[in-house]
């Protein structure tokens, strides 16, 4: 799977800098907004499902929202469960592309309403369980409308890599590009289950030592060993020294 070169990002999607709040109409702050990327399966380890659960958690006690790729299954839907049995299917938005709603278990037609990319409103995955739902016809405006969610949320809010598979390491490496590139200043975490990403870390550093990727944006991808770490993490993040100072606002 492809990254594609990332386009000038709209007004909707620019981020303002880490040590700002976002503002709702009523003027409170906005609280944090955290996209997860995980597989659709369970893995064989059952320490991967704990993690997912341990996340959710954290997630209900720091009142951190989830913005997910919508699956039902795997450790996508073992954390939008948990969050929602928590804190409410507001809690939680999953945005999934057409395509992939046929391979999903727990599908209602009488209870779940979801909301495809033009406001229409279709019967596909139980609210009740996993939260609101949008339907898109495709990956890329999938990844887009997780961008955005991400780049308008709070202090705190950023991306997070539960283990997975192809899927998961593409949209976790082109988030990191992204920040790179000076088009978001989010943070991006790793949750480092049983030394899962153990070897994208070292790849990490193999490549800042062959001179591929700048000493300056080693930190760019931070790895966290517990859920409560990866709150941290988000929390405290600071964007690299070696990113690029490009504008992207133009036309």
């Amino acid at each position: 799977m492809t990254t594609d070169p990332p386009g000038p990002p709209s007004e909707a999607t620019e981020v303002p800098p880490p040590s700002e709040a976002t503002s709702v109409p009523n003027g409170a702050a906005k609280g944090a907004v955290v996209c997860v990327f995980c597989g659709s399966s369970a893995g064989t380890s059952p320490a991967h499902t704990a993690a997912a659960r341990a996340l959710a958690a954290s997630f209900h006690s720091h009142s951190i929202t989830l913005i997910y790729g919508g699956g039902t299954v795997g450790l996508m839907g073992e954390l939008a469960r948990t969050l929602v049995a928590l804190s409410g299917p507001r809690a939680v938005h999953g945005i999934i592309p057409e395509a992939l709603i046929k391979y999903e278990q727990s599908t209602s037609s009488s209870s779940a309403t979801t909301t495809d990319e033009g406001g229409a409103n279709n019967a596909v995955i139980d609210e009740t369980l996993y939260g609101r739902t949008t339907v898109v016809p495709d990956m890329h405006t999938r990844k887009q409308l997780m961008t955005k969610e991400v780049m308008e949320g709070g202090p705190g809010s950023g991306f997070v890599a539960l283990s997975g598979g192809y899927g998961t390491l593409e949209e976790l490496m082109e988030v990191v590009t992204w920040n790179q590139l000076g088009i978001h200043g989010r943070g991006i975490v790793v949750l480092n289950v049983e030394g899962y990403y153990d070897g994208l870390i070292q790849w990490v550093r193999t490549a800042v030592a062959a001179g591929f990727i700048g000493m300056g944006n080693a930190g760019i991808l931070v790895e966290a060993l517990d859920a409560e770490e990866v709150v941290r993490e988000l929390r405290e993040y600071r964007v690299a020294e070696g990113r690029f100072q490009l504008d992207w606002t133009q036309k």
